[in-house]
């Protein structure tokens, strides 16, 4: 397995930092080395937020990233940021549903997540950061689907596990 070094952004309240922890989450169940950072401005909603995920089989120095492997921008400010850090031949996903969300980069993988569309054909717009949750995993195999799964049945219990379906379905619905 090669290091993979993420950059997940957006605003807050678009489930950016818990993108990143169930990759971390599901990356500590699969027994990788793993790192986790997350940075975000002091408003709930609207402010910034975007966190590094490192997940690699050896141990790994310093949570902070100055390449990435893969970049999510789930807004425009966040993609004109982070646009430039994908190494080349890296993954660039894209909240296409964002109307100043285009990328400009032709010597990455950019791959376009309609993520309000889809979120609405699966009847609620909460599970759009797992439809991009599950574009990220299944194009880069950072982790397993299943493990990721998994993470979702042991985090969302109580009233929340009657979410467990939908968001499962969500993980799955993004095709390339």
């Amino acid at each position: 397995m090669a290091t993979h070094k993420l950059m997940i952004a957006g605003f807050g309240g678009q489930g950016v930092l818990l993108i990143g922890q169930m990759i971390a989450y599901a990356a500590v169940k699969e027994g990788k080395e793993v790192t986790w950072m997350p940075s975000y401005g002091p408003e709930m909603r609207g402010g910034t937020a975007n966190c590094t995920v490192v997940v690699s089989d050896k141990p790994i120095a310093a949570p902070l990233i100055t390449e990435a492997t893969a970049v999510v921008a789930m807004n425009g400010p966040s993609l004109d940021k982070f646009e430039s850090m994908v190494i080349p031949g890296g993954d660039l996903f894209v909240n296409s549903s964002q109307p100043d969300c285009e990328a400009h980069r032709t010597d990455v993988n950019v791959h376009n997540v309609d993520l309000v569309r889809i979120a609405d054909d699966l009847g609620n717009q909460k599970v759009a950061n797992m439809v991009m949750l599950g574009a990220i995993v299944r194009t880069t195999g950072v982790v397993s689907l299943d493990s990721v799964k998994e993470v979702i049945r042991e985090k969302m219990t109580g009233k929340k596990a009657a979410l467990v379906p939908l968001n499962e379905q969500a993980l799955e619905s993004w095709t390339k």
